[in-house]
């Protein structure tokens, strides 16, 4: 892999799409050879301008997709547009037909069967018959409640549990984040938009389903249950203003069971000035394990770096739809 630069095209300009643009800037094994996005403000301008490097760099942002990677020809798209398999599938499948490897961080894309069985067969099927590989991938999921105990588990003599706590401070964290998990809601607002599915953090699922599958167990059940966390005293962040009493955060747990028993437990707290905040793997077993991040894992900038760390590791692999479970140990790259 070494010498290679891999040309890569950004699918999507949000703060993600922009952290992933800097990022590759910086790569010496990486070209920018365009940037796609439909936000009228931002179509025309050089990408250099939009990040803030205050100088251009010869990309500039273009609306029609189709033309662009028909004109450029990358060897890998990254892709951040959306969470959700049905709502990206078109820029999915358009990217696939026109022979372009894909990364992308929609989190429903991590383990797509789990949800989207039939949209994940078409694109597995799609891919084969373009000849490119297609990955969801992320830091959760994708990383730290998934593929971060199947790592772990390679030392242990047998598992059997998972149990995955993250604690994430949702101030240091994107505007968009910061507005999914209902900052600034009352309990009553924060329910009805749970209810609506606005309010949640996506992807709990996919990486229980991704860990069983790694760790050759079956879910026969898995449920999941979302809670307001509660400001306990005025919170200010770049965004938001939060009083007392409102919410400032989710408190969701995942579980899975496998042979009538809970083997799977992803507890996730991510709520604006949480303190403490840590990512803790549990293996349970005969050699039980434990790993702890102290102050966790930053997910924009971990998100970004996996995404783009597992570009050659995409482009290498066999055609068709892969999780992160399916490939060799992605790496930081200079």
């Amino acid at each position: 892999m070494s010498g290679r630069v891999y040309r890569v095209v950004q699918f999507g300009l949000g703060p993600i799409g922009q952290e992933l643009v800097r990022l590759v800037l910086e790569r010496r094994s990486c070209e920018l050879v365009g940037v796609i996005d439909i936000d009228p403000t931002l179509v025309g301008r050089d990408a250099g301008e939009l990040i803030g490097l205050g100088q251009p760099v010869g990309v500039v942002v273009r609306e029609d997709a189709e033309a662009v990677l028909a004109e450029t020809r990358p060897d890998c798209v990254l892709h951040a547009t959306g969470s959700y398999l049905d709502r990206v599938f078109p820029q999915l499948e358009l990217a696939v037909r026109l022979g372009c490897n894909v990364v992308s961080t929609c989190e429903e894309l991590a383990f797509p069967t789990a949800g989207h069985p039939e949209l994940a067969a078409r694109l597995d099927a799609l891919a084969r018959e373009h000849g490119v590989t297609v990955l969801g991938t992320g830091v959760n999921p994708g990383y730290v409640m998934d593929t971060l105990p199947l790592f772990l588990s390679g030392v242990a003599q047998a598992v059997t549990a998972v149990r995955v706590e993250r604690i994430q401070n949702a101030s240091t964290r994107r505007r968009p984040l910061q507005e999914k998990i209902g900052s600034g809601k009352t309990v009553e607002e924060f329910q009805e938009l749970v209810a609506a599915g606005t309010v949640r953090h996506v992807g709990l699922r996919e990486s229980a389903y991704l860990l069983a599958a790694g760790l050759g167990w079956t879910i026969e059940h898995y449920e999941e249950r979302i809670e307001p966390v509660l400001a306990e005293r005025r919170i200010v962040t770049q965004y938001f203003t939060v009083e007392p009493g409102r919410v400032c955060g989710v408190d969701q747990l995942g579980r899975g069971f496998v042979a009538g028993e809970e083997r799977i437990t992803l507890h996730l707290r991510m709520y604006l000035d949480a303190d403490p905040a840590y990512d803790r793997v549990r293996l349970e077993g005969p050699t039980p394990l434990e790993l702890v991040i102290p102050g966790g894992l930053q997910g924009d900038r971990a998100t970004t770096a996996i995404a783009l760390n597992a570009v050659p590791r995409v482009v290498e692999h066999a055609p068709g739809l892969v999780t992160m479970a399916d490939l060799p140990l992605i790496t930081a790259r200079d």
